[in-house]
């Protein structure tokens, strides 16, 4: 099953959709949202319309929470876990924060296949026990290039995806 992640979106619209775009063609199930999305209304106009699958979103820095949360329940293939995510997909045990110090501490846990982070916009990908330990970069583009990833459940393959190499 193919995973979609990523993170620090900050309201950007046309890198959202380019994106999104990839996603659907290359046939992408759910979608992990590491945080820092921002405006809900991103979410209720861009994000959940044109995402079939799941949705897995957590908190970042500068979101509206309670309108956020609010706006998550209107979509029945958006779970928005609050500050911290934990699921099963595809057979691997995930867990998505924003933070990175709080990522590594999940990591460390040894309870998880994968962590997925955020928040320093900077791509990363470290091994901490059994545990891969991921930041898929800044969808914004802010500070770094916009980046995101993409995990395949069924062969283990990760990959940094550029977006303006798409």
């Amino acid at each position: 099953m193919k995973l979609a992640i990523i993170s620090d979106t900050h309201d950007n619209v046309p890198n959202l959709e380019k994106a999104l775009g990839w996603m659907e063609k290359n046939n992408v199930a759910e979608l992990i949202h590491c945080g820092d999305l921002c405006a809900p209304s991103i979410l209720v106009n861009i994000l959940a319309p044109n995402f079939n699958g799941p949705i897995h979103m957590v908190f970042g820095n500068v979101e509206d929470r309670e309108l956020t949360q609010k706006k998550a329940k209107d979509f029945p293939q958006v779970k928005h876990y609050g500050d911290l995510a934990e699921m099963e997909i595809g057979g691997k045990k995930i867990a998505a924060v924003h933070y990175p110090e709080k990522a590594k501490k999940l990591a460390e846990t040894g309870k998880y296949d994968l962590v997925f982070y955020g928040h320093n916009h900077k791509p990363w990908e470290q091994t901490i026990g059994q545990a891969r330990l991921v930041n898929p970069g800044t969808l914004a583009g802010l500070f770094q290039r916009a980046t995101f990833a993409a995990y395949d459940t069924s062969n283990d393959n990760l990959e940094l995806i550029i977006l303006d190499q798409l």
